[in-house]
């Protein structure tokens, strides 16, 4: 047990740096906001520190049910990272409205989200992902006084509750079928004997977490619950708990349902191309840039999706190359979004009120072009290889004709980010002002470091993420 809790210590420090700023929360009030987080912060920089001194440790915990490896931490600390950009920007936003509560809910989602990515069980599986789900269900509705808070909130746990249930069902026909709940256990009985029983339990699983991820069809809570939570919390949900699910669900399918790759790579690969076209499609009429920026999550997933079908170590490889560039980009283009504010100090998210955005703001309208342009995948911005690298590996794969159609849908998606691009630089100016806000040094320093990385800049580093993903993703295989 010892041995088993000195592996574990970024999952016990943000118990206790939680606990902590919880007990200074509730004793102190609303009054020592910053107090509380700059706890959160050195919570979240002490639990990083940790997961890089693992770095090299392989091993397993807690009777198999938690790994401590190189794919785990890949996850966590981009995590960590958006984590800790969420709770900076949320004092700016918030105002005297900000909470203690809110650096203590990051916290606990985090620590949830980390169990999630080292998961070898699906008790500790579930366990993970419902301590970050309650903890979001609350980040959701934080803006008690604001119905479209409170109505995201309730949305997403009302459908919450449902995908819980479904992914519950398909863990109790997995446990019955092959009479344990340990992953390499699980896979041992698909490698077997393949029944009807384990493969609806495969259904169930993938749909639970495909709610997660934001896959069609299970996508239905992402742009009502983006739109309606708090800027700060919107930028938490597309960021870290993105990274959770699919570091989770890419675990499950390799690790555990690995020899069944007949059932679940056709359910892999519907969830791709239909994410991918919805998430497409359904953002072309969209008027409200986080609706817009919601429909782009899924349409992003889908693409990670794509190399998780071909269930390869390059897949593994480009999902986690892609959840690295998807995070920056949409770190960055949220804070562009959260620093754009009429005179009145209101925020601005309709995309109409953007017209001719670079005549007043040349600055966050040239990086919000270069995020688009990356979530895109149009070269030569970073955002390109990443997709290039997942298409390489379906390919590789002999799954060509999802790489096509995979190709095809996404020529869709660039037309409603070139459409905003054209609204801010060629449309006449709206009658909206946008005047310059100061006192954003963080969230200025972010964007311009964002968007200097996701140009030609990025190029750069993939000698170096090449080694880092192949590392992560080699413990899989």
């Amino acid at each position: 047990m010892t041995a088993d809790l000195a592996l574990i210590w970024p999952e016990l420090i943000l118990t206790i740096g939680g606990l902590i700023t919880l007990m200074l929360g509730t004793f102190l009030g609303d009054r020592q906001v910053g107090l509380y987080q700059l706890s959160a912060l050195l919570t979240l920089a002490a639990a990083a520190a940790a997961v890089v001194a693992l770095f090299g440790v392989e091993a397993s915990v807690f009777s198999d049910t938690l790994a401590v490896d190189a794919f785990g931490g890949f996850a966590k600390l981009l995590i960590y990272a958006a984590s800790v950009m969420c709770i900076l920007i949320a004092p700016r936003f918030f105002g005297g409205t900000m909470r203690a509560e809110y650096p203590v809910l990051i916290l606990f989602a985090a620590l949830g989200m980390g169990v999630m990515a080292s998961s070898r069980d699906l008790m500790t599986l579930y366990v993970g992902l419902e301590l970050n789900s309650l903890a979001a269900y609350v980040l959701a509705s934080f803006m008690r006084h604001d119905d479209r808070s409170s109505e995201a909130g309730l949305k997403y746990f009302v459908l919450g509750a449902l995908a819980s249930g479904m992914l519950l069902y398909g863990i109790s026909l997995l446990y019955g079928f092959t009479g344990t709940t340990a992953f390499d256990g699980i896979a041992a009985a698909m490698g077997a004997e393949l029944n009807i029983g384990l493969i609806f339990g495969i259904v169930f699983v993938l749909a639970g977490l495909g709610f997660k991820i934001s896959a069609v069809p299970f996508h239905m809570w992402t742009p009502d619950v983006y739109e309606g939570a708090p800027i700060p919390v919107t930028t938490f949900f597309a960021s870290a708990p993105k990274v959770a699910a699919m570091a989770l669900m890419t675990r499950v399918v390799i690790d555990a349902m690995g020899p069944a790759v007949g059932a679940w790579q056709q359910i892999v690969i519907f969830l791709a191309l239909a994410s991918i076209i919805v998430g497409a499609v359904g953002a072309i009429g969209q008027k409200n840039i986080k609706r817009l920026l919601a429909y782009s999550s899924i349409n992003n997933v889908g693409f990670m999706l794509i190399g998780l079908a071909a269930g390869t170590q390059a897949g593994v490889e480009a999902i986690l190359t892609y959840l690295l560039v998807y995070v920056v980009t949409t770190i960055g283009a949220f804070l562009v979004v959260l620093r754009l504010r009429d005179a009145a100090g209101n925020q601005i998210e309709s995309i109409p009120a953007l017209a001719g955005l670079s005549q007043r703001r040349p600055g966050p309208a040239a990086a919000m072009a270069v995020f688009l342009f990356s979530l895109a995948g149009i070269p030569p911005l970073f955002g390109f290889w990443p997709k290039y690298l997942v298409f390489e590996a379906a390919v590789n794969a002999n799954l060509v004709p999802l790489a096509v159609a995979g190709i095809v849908a996404s020529v869709i998606g660039a037309f409603y980010y070139i459409a905003i691009i054209k609204t801010m630089y060629f449309d006449d100016k709206s009658e909206t002002e946008i005047p310059a806000t100061g006192g954003a040094i963080v969230e200025d320093a972010v964007i311009t470091a964002s968007a200097l990385w996701l140009s030609v800049i990025g190029y750069l580093f993939i000698p170096v993420l090449a080694v880092v993903s192949a590392n992560a993703a080699a413990v899989l295989f």
